[in-house]
């Protein structure tokens, strides 16, 4: 199945040949999965350019990652957001988990297949991995307050990037109520400011600051 990723250039037209072909590779190779496992519902394969691969990387626009960072994607899926963000950022080291054991056997071949050497992937739950990262990233897992009991600590303190290391989550709706029972003090990203389509009205990435100790 080929992909028009046109939406994805347009908003990122520093891509690099490499970078390109690897988003194009990588939407082939979710069409080709997707007709054996349900990754992306099938009236919305279509759709994936923009509804998956470019709201992955709206992260990317709320949080340009420097090199060196370490990301971990929680509830990946069929890898998102975190293969997009890793072929975005080659230098960040991404460590992708999901409890599905089909839905990592797809990430570990899309790594395979898309030479990547800077993303692992694990069937593991979230709580369960010994390593700490700078960032978690997961696209509407479950709710936040949840999420966070299960990821805070994994964060590490010492921070490097432009906004303190955290949680970078995808998600939409009314998020008051929601973000209102998080002890940290989370920030909505309008998606809308980074990519001008009523498709991403009311959807956001919410940062999660990690608390000192």
């Amino acid at each position: 199945m080929d992909f028009d990723l046109q939406i994805v250039e347009q908003h990122f037209p520093d891509l690099t040949p490499l970078q390109r072909e690897r988003l194009y590779h990588f939407a082939s190779l979710i069409g080709e999965w997707n007709q054996k496992i349900n990754l992306v519902s099938r009236a919305d394969i279509a759709n994936l350019p923009m509804r998956h691969i470019l709201h992955s990387l709206a992260i990317a626009k709320a949080m340009p990652f420097q090199n060196g960072t370490r990301i971990m994607d929680v509830g990946t899926g069929g890898g998102f957001p975190g293969l997009p963000l890793a072929i975005l950022f080659p230098e960040c080291g991404f460590h992708l988990v999901d409890s599905i054991g089909k839905k990592i056997k797809v990430v570990v071949d899309c790594i395979h297949q898309l030479g990547l050497d800077n993303v692992s992937a694990e069937q593991v739950r979230a709580d369960k991995v010994p390593k700490q990262f700078d960032f978690i990233v997961a696209r509407a897992v479950t709710q936040l307050p949840e999420f966070m009991n299960w990821v805070r600590k994994k964060i590490k303190r010492t921070a490097f990037n432009a906004l303190p290391n955290g949680v970078l989550y995808l998600k939409g709706g009314e998020l008051k109520e929601e973000l209102d029972r998080i002890k940290e003090k989370p920030t909505a990203f309008p998606i809308r400011e980074y990519f001008d389509y009523e498709e991403f009205d009311q959807k956001f990435v919410i940062h999660v600051p990690v608390q000192r100790d």
